[in-house]
């Protein structure tokens, strides 16, 4: 899967109807909906959308026989394995009717070429790992920790023991990070119990 790195626009004329699509990357469902808001032209014809985030979606015909357009831009979202996404294709009618396949095609193409123009980025899958380390190891753990550029620190709260870090990791360096903070801390780290049930980790 990818997500968009920044907005993407692009514009087409079909048949003297001009369609204009924006597509931008979102967190949530309120930003998906602001976003379609700011993004919907008053003058236009019809301001037809689709979002995706993950498993869920919503789309739009605003106004357009059913089936012909908000779902056929959902299709190019899926088409272009692009998650975390909104399209806004709008549509200035120029008096020629398209017809619903017509109008399908039209919606759909305009929104699989913005996707397919815009810059992207491959998702990588993460996992909140939960580590205590001990205050005799925290100088060391931190020095490496640093020198994974794919490895975020969320948080570090500190306790009488010495911090627990939150740290975002990606899936496939799970369980090697956690081998290696173990090394480090000679056993001492306290890893979240659900990885160390990890079959892959046990000893």
């Amino acid at each position: 899967m990818f997500k968009l790195t920044r907005p993407a626009t692009a514009e087409r004329e079909i048949k003297r109807s001009r369609f204009a699509t924006i597509a931008a990357p979102i967190a949530d469902e309120a930003a998906a909906k602001a976003f379609i808001a700011e993004n919907s032209f008053a003058d236009a014809s019809h301001n037809c959308w689709a979002w995706r985030i993950g498993a869920d979606y919503r789309f739009s015909d605003d106004g357009e026989p059913g089936g012909t357009a908000g779902k056929p831009i959902l299709q190019a979202i899926e088409g272009q394995e692009v998650d975390n996404v909104v399209v806004v294709v709008s549509r200035w009618f120029g008096g020629v009717k398209l017809g619903t396949g017509g109008l399908a095609r039209a919606y759909g193409g305009s929104a699989a070429e913005c996707l397919r123009e815009a810059e992207k980025e491959e998702i990588i899958p993460t996992i909140m790992l939960s580590v205590a380390i001990a205050f005799t190891d925290l100088a060391l753990v931190e020095s490496r920790l640093e020198a994974f550029d794919d490895i975020v620190t969320a948080a570090r709260d500190f306790d009488a023991q010495g911090a627990v870090f939150r740290l975002v990791v990606p899936d496939a360096r799970l369980v090697p990070l956690a081998e290696l903070l173990r090394d480090l801390t000679n056993g001492r780290a306290v890893i979240d119990p659900d990885i160390l049930a990890d079959p892959a980790f046990s000893t």
